[in-house]
């Protein structure tokens, strides 16, 4: 029995709260645990990342947004040292439907290493600290999020401020939040700023999540062209490539139609590298001429033709109001991109593959990268295993628990009230049978002692007897005689017959409870669950985050109504498979008492009698008991 309880104590422990270590300031009251897998279990990477604007998703699947400001700005990210605090961007925060998207700048990722850092919240007096400029380092020049509207210019997150010159034309939903849409039409064009220029030989990033919908023919995604110069960047029939003065790199995989894929083009003082998903997939060996000119997204410079020569470009030039002139001779044979973008970065340096593999990983929708952990309190108590996982119960999931609550506790309080009674009611039934079984033929003897009324009071043989009892002193009453007929007899047994339904009902009352508890609370669960799962997925499709970290808080969370469900029915099934035994032989003892009376009295009253003894009260020495 040690053994056993000891088992169950340290299982009981594993859900209780651990208390947590080091609190970076006591203002907050909440944290939360967020890992960076590098290793083989996670995102496989084996080379040092570095610096990394890593992408934190949150959603009902891994985050409650309760204990915090409305917008969010009471966030912060704190390295495992619980003293460096991290810069982020939040592009995105709506507690009510569940969602955010938020930049983190965390300053090294090491290779096939697991990384902690903190986001803790919880402070209604903390200011927003949201800024992209310094989220992003300083080597990125370029980064729309397009967390905008439709119709107005693309915003540039970083500092140098590089806003469209174009409007985006359509928005959808992107990887990260919204994403551009391209059906086609006008390209987005960036403007020529000196932080975009790229001088000759120069390093350069270009890199976007990239969803071709008709990727026929040749189309262009990346186009810049400078005094018979050009950089472009596109798609063959499907196939990515890069192109540098008609250059272009060797053929690589084809891009799956309408399905987003990360594009990353790095270019060095040695060669240019084209990256699909996080891989490099091709390469030239080429470096890239001066290019200061305006870049369109989406499609060629607008008002560009080729040269009537072969291999020929014609020279492009740009007025201070960023207006192309060409001298036109044949028309381009690139035609626009039919498909979304989103997530464009343009750097001033060769990023390294391993960054650009994290970025794939970090930003996809199967994030392995990324994992959440439990939610700490500031007082230094974490909510355990136990408690993250009531944390991740959504609110409609809440309603059916406080249901399932009330009906557990309203089956344990009948079962309890219910074996208590039948418990005094058998073992007062048992007394009454031994002083009963000594009276004989005295059957009137022990109906005015009431010093065995209130020992045996709660005994149903007991009140059958007075019923029995009550029932022969009537008939005395109104016939004068002390003979019962037989069909005296039968009516008196009737009356015991009654009496006995009775307290059957009795015994059974409240029953019904307990059998729709058993029925009902597993379906109740289950009703917990399918909204619990559905809420999950619609949290978990819209933001876009479809890991099995994600998923696996909201389905555990979900799958609790079930158990809860359960937790229900089967004590109610034992409870009341225990009860209507105990009734049953209650009831046994009640029928067997009432075919021993009436034949007793069949005996004392009966008209075959020839006599009848007057009844004497017994004495104490009599009757024990």
């Amino acid at each position: 029995m040690q053994r056993l309880l000891m088992i169950f104590l340290v299982c009981v422990s594993t859900l209780l709260p651990s208390v947590a270590h080091a609190w970076w300031q006591q203002d907050w009251e909440y944290r939360k645990q967020i890992s960076i897998d590098t290793t083989a279990e996670g995102g496989a990477i084996n080379e040092r990342v570095g610096r990394v604007p890593l992408l934190v998703r949150l959603h009902t699947g891994n985050f409650q947004f309760d204990g915090m400001q409305d917008n969010g700005g009471d966030i912060r990210f704190v390295l495992a040292d619980d003293q460096t605090v991290l810069n982020h961007q939040m592009e995105s925060f709506d507690p009510l439907m569940g969602m955010a998207q938020i930049w983190v700048d965390v300053p090294a990722v090491e290779a096939a290493q697991l990384q902690d850092i903190w986001m803790y919240y919880g402070n209604p007096d903390a200011p927003a600290t949201s800024n992209g400029q310094v989220t992003f380092d300083p080597d990125y020049t370029l980064v729309y999020h397009f967390e905008g509207s439709a119709g107005v210019p693309a915003r540039d997150t970083t500092a140098y401020s590089n806003q469209s010159q174009t409007s985006v034309v359509a928005l959808t939903d992107g990887v990260v939040g919204r994403a551009a849409q391209f059906t086609g039409g006008e390209p987005l064009m960036l403007p020529a700023s000196p932080s975009l220029a790229v001088p000759a030989a120069g390093a350069f990033t270009f890199s976007a999540w990239v969803r071709a919908d008709q990727p026929a023919g040749e189309q262009l995604i990346y186009a810049r062209r400078d005094a018979g110069n050009a950089l472009l960047i596109g798609l063959n029939q499907g196939i990515p490539f890069v192109e540098v003065n008609g250059q272009r790199s060797s053929q690589g995989q084809p891009m799956t139609a309408g399905q987003w894929q990360h594009l990353a083009v790095t270019a060095s003082a040695e060669q240019l590298v084209l990256y699909v998903n996080g891989r490099e997939t091709s390469s030239l060996a080429a470096t890239l001429p001066p290019l200061s000119t305006v870049t369109a997204i989406g499609g060629d410079i607008p008002g560009f033709t080729a040269s009537a020569a072969p291999g020929a470009e014609a020279a492009v030039d740009e007025t201070t109001e960023g207006v192309v002139s060409v001298e036109t001779v044949a028309s381009s044979p690139y035609t626009a991109f039919v498909g979304a973008i989103d997530e464009i970065r343009l750097s001033k340096t060769a990023r390294p593959a391993a960054l650009l593999q994290a970025d794939f990983l970090a930003q996809g929708s199967d994030s392995r990268l990324v994992t959440h952990g439990v939610d700490e309190q500031q007082s230094g108590i974490n909510f355990g295993g136990l408690g993250f996982l009531f944390n991740a119960v959504p609110f409609d999931a809440w309603i059916i628990l406080a249901i399932l609550a009330f009906m557990m506790v309203q089956t344990w309080i009948i079962m309890y009230r219910k074996n208590r009674r039948v418990t005094r009611m058998a073992r007062a039934n048992e007394e009454f049978r031994q002083v009963f079984s000594q009276v004989g033929t005295r059957l009137e003897s022990l109906m005015d002692d009431r010093e065995l009324a209130n020992r045996v009071q709660d005994s149903s043989t007991w009140r059958l007897y007075q019923v029995g009892i009550n029932e022969v002193r009537t008939r005395r009453s109104q016939q004068g005689a002390n003979t019962l007929s037989a069909s005296t007899l039968d009516s008196i047994s009737v009356s015991l017959d009654g009496a006995r339904t009775l307290e059957n009902r009795q015994l059974a009352s409240q029953l019904g409870i307990l059998s729709n508890a058993i029925a009902g609370g597993p379906y109740i669960g289950l009703l917990g669950t399918v909204l619990g799962i559905m809420v999950v997925f619609l949290g978990t499709a819209m933001a876009g985050d479809v890991n099995i970290n994600a998923i696996a808080p909201g389905m555990a969370a979900a799958l609790l109504a079930t158990a809860a469900g359960l937790f229900v029915a089967i004590p109610a099934l034992f409870g009341y498979n225990r009860l209507t035994g105990r009734n049953r032989e209650v009831s046994q003892d009640m029928r067997m008492f009432v075919d021993e009376f009436i034949t007793r009295l069949s005996e004392a009253y009966g008209e075959a009698s020839q006599s009848v003894s007057p009844q004497v009260k017994h004495s104490p020495e009599q009757i024990p008991a």
